[in-house]
C-alpha cells in the first residue's frame, strides 16, 4: 500500500504512497499535453486534451491527502515555523529554477501574440526576482502582456494558491475536527461547483491571474481540492485493488483528453463535467490510489521516476511551451508540421526534469535541511 520511495530529503519523512507519485506523474505529463495544443486553439472550446487543466485540481487533492497524511500527527510536537519551513524546502528550489529558465529563454520566445523586443533587461531582471519569490505580477505590469501572475513560467500560479493552502491548513484547518473539516469541504465545493457552471467559463481553467474573479476561482479550486484530499485522508480504509497504478493512469489519461461538452450555446454542461471530475472522480481515483499495492518491480520503478519527476516537470515545461507556441505562430505550422517540435519539448522537458531534480533539486534541499531544520523525532 506505501513503501519507502528512493529519494527522502526531508529527516523524519514517512513511507510514500508510491501509487499516488506515480498518478502525479502521469497528470504532470498530461498537463505537459495540455499545453502543447494552446498553440493551436482559438478559445477553451477547441483546444485538444481538453481538460488538461484540471490535472491542477487533482494535484491539490493529492497535496491535500499527502499533507494530512504527513502532518497531521504531528501538531503536538511540530511548531508551525517549523511546518512551513519544511514546505518551502520542498517547494520553492523548483520555483526559483522554473524562474531563471523562463527569464533565459524569453528573447528567444517573440512572436505576433506578445513582442518580447520591447522589454528591457531591467525589467526582465524584476520579473524574474518578483517570480522567484513567488510574487503575484499583476495585470498591466506583467512584461509579457497576457495578465498571467507569472510572466516568465506561467504554472507558478497553481505553487502560489498551494503556499496559501499550506497556511492556511498549519493555521485553522488542522484544528478542524472531521465533522468541521466535512462541512467546509462542502460549502467549497458548492461555491466551485457553482463557478463551473453558472460562471462565465462553462469551466474551472481560471486562477492564473490578479483579476477579481480568476483570484475567486483559484482560491475556490484550492479551497475544495486541497480540503477534500485532507478530509479524505481522515476518512480513509484502503480496500483491495489490483492493478490500480494502471486503472488509475488510464482514467486520469482519458478523463483530462475528454472534448468540450456542450460547446457555446450550452457551457452549464461543461462545468457539469468539471464538477463530476473535481467532486466524484479525483477523490476515488485517490483513494484507489492509496489502497493499491505496486506487486511487481517494473511498475514500481515506474512509479518512482513519475513521483520523481512530477513536480520538475511541472515547473520547467512551460518556458518551452512559449518558445514553442511562438514557433508554430511565427512559421503558421500545422500541428502535423510541428510535430518533432512538439515532441521534443515533451521529451526534451522530461529529461531536463531529471536533471533538475538530480543536479539541483535534491542537493539544494539537503542542503536547506541541514541549515534550517532541527532533526525532529516522529510523532
Amino acid at each position: 500500500m506505501k513503501t519507502q520511495t528512493p529519494i527522502s530529503v526531508l529527516p523524519n519523512t514517512k513511507p510514500h504512497y508510491e501509487i499516488l507519485d506515480g498518478l502525479r506523474g502521469v497528470a504532470a505529463i498530461m498537463v505537459v499535453c495540455f499545453h502543447i495544443f494552446e498553440a493551436y486553439a482559438t478559445s477553451h472550446l477547441d483546444q485538444n486534451i481538453n481538460h488538461g487543466y484540471l490535472a491542477v485540481d487533482f494535484f491539490f487533492i493529492l497535496s491535500g491527502f499527502v499533507i494530512g497524511y504527513a502532518y497531521d500527527d504531528r501538531w503536538k510536537t511540530m511548531k508551525i515555523k517549523d511546518f512551513i519551513k519544511r514546505r518551502v524546502i520542498r517547494l520553492q528550489p523548483m520555483v526559483v529554477m522554473g524562474a531563471i529558465i523562463g527569464a533565459i529563454m524569453f528573447y528567444f520566445q517573440g512572436c505576433p501574440v506578445w513582442d518580447v523586443s520591447k522589454v528591457t533587461i531591467l525589467a526582465l531582471f524584476i520579473a524574474t526576482f518578483i517570480n522567484a519569490l513567488l510574487i503575484p505580477a499583476t495585470p498591466g505590469t506583467e512584461i509579457r502582456g497576457l495578465g498571467e501572475m507569472y510572466p516568465l513560467n506561467g504554472p507558478s500560479w497553481s505553487l502560489f494558491f498551494e503556499y496559501i493552502g499550506n497556511i492556511l491548513y498549519a493555521l485553522f484547518i488542522h484544528r478542524f475536527s472531521t465533522k468541521v473539516l466535512a462541512w467546509f469541504v462542502f460549502l467549497a465545493g458548492c461555491g466551485l461547483s457553482a463557478f463551473a457552471i453558472w460562471g462565465p467559463y462553462g469551466d474551472i481553467c481560471a486562477g492564473f491571474t490578479m483579476t477579481g474573479i480568476e483570484f475567486m476561482a483559484g482560491s475556490l479550486r484550492l479551497l475544495f481540492s486541497f480540503s477534500a484530499g485532507l478530509l479524505l485522508f481522515r476518512l480513509f480504509k484502503p480496500v483491495n485493488i489490483k492493478g490500480a497504478f494502471w486503472i488509475c493512469s488510464l482514467s486520469i489519461v482519458i478523463l483530462l483528453a475528454v472534448p468540450r461538452l456542450g460547446g457555446a450555446e450550452h457551457l452549464w454542461m461543461n462545468g457539469l463535467y468539471d464538477t463530476v471530475c473535481f467532486a466524484m472522480f479525483f477523490p476515488l481515483l485517490v483513494y484507489l490510489g492509496a489502497s493499491g499495492k505496486c506487486t511487481d518491480k517494473h511498475t514500481i520503478r515506474i512509479c518512482n521516476f513519475l513521483g520523481e519527476i512530477s513536480y520538475p516537470l511541472y515547473m520547467v515545461h512551460y518556458p518551452f511551451i512559449y518558445l514553442y507556441y511562438a514557433w508554430v505562430k511565427n512559421e503558421k505550422l500545422t500541428f502535423m508540421q510541428s510535430f518533432p517540435g512538439a515532441a521534443g519539448v515533451v521529451i526534451g522537458s522530461i529529461i531536463l526534469a531529471y536533471i533538475c531534480l538530480k543536479f539541483y533539486d535534491i542537493p539544494v534541499r539537503k542542503y536547506l535541511v541541514k541549515r534550517f531544520l532541527k532533526p525532529q523525532k516522529n510523532s
